[in-house]
């Protein structure tokens, strides 16, 4: 089903974060995981917008604000914010919405109220010609 091309078009995607991607320290996760979620979600909203995967050109603005840990929960929201011919240039967000709590116990976690941003972009993605 496509057809919802239209600026303000948004697609959220949630992902926990497993201890096997911890990279670093203190189970910190490199900070290319959001923007692997990012990947994602134009994906699912290029299927949405343009019945095509559509492939992505690249980031005119990316910022890491916050680390993320293995045991997180990650949200990654992309907003369409301009259409072109063949482009879509999406803002996209990434907030950790629950956070591993070993203090509490080796299994506990909590939702964190408000989500902690922890990673934005711009990204263009190219949708191929549409034949008539």
């Amino acid at each position: 089903m496509s057809g919802a091309l239209v600026e303000g078009f948004t697609v959220t995607q949630r992902r926990y974060v497993p201890y096997s991607h911890a990279h670093y320290g203190g189970n910190l996760v490199d900070g290319a995981y959001g923007l692997g979620m990012f990947g994602d979600v134009a994906t699912e909203m290029m299927i949405w917008t343009d019945g095509d995967e559509g492939l992505f050109a690249g980031y005119s603005a990316v910022e890491f604000l916050a680390p993320i840990q293995a045991g997180d929960v990650v949200e990654a929201t992309g907003t369409i914010v301009r259409i072109g011919n063949r482009s879509r240039e999406i803002a996209f967000e990434a907030r950790v919405v629950c956070r591993a709590n070993a203090d509490r116990g080796p299994s506990a976690a909590d939702v964190l109220d408000p989500p902690i941003p922890v990673t934005r972009a711009h990204g263009t993605v190219v949708v191929p010609q549409t034949v008539v």
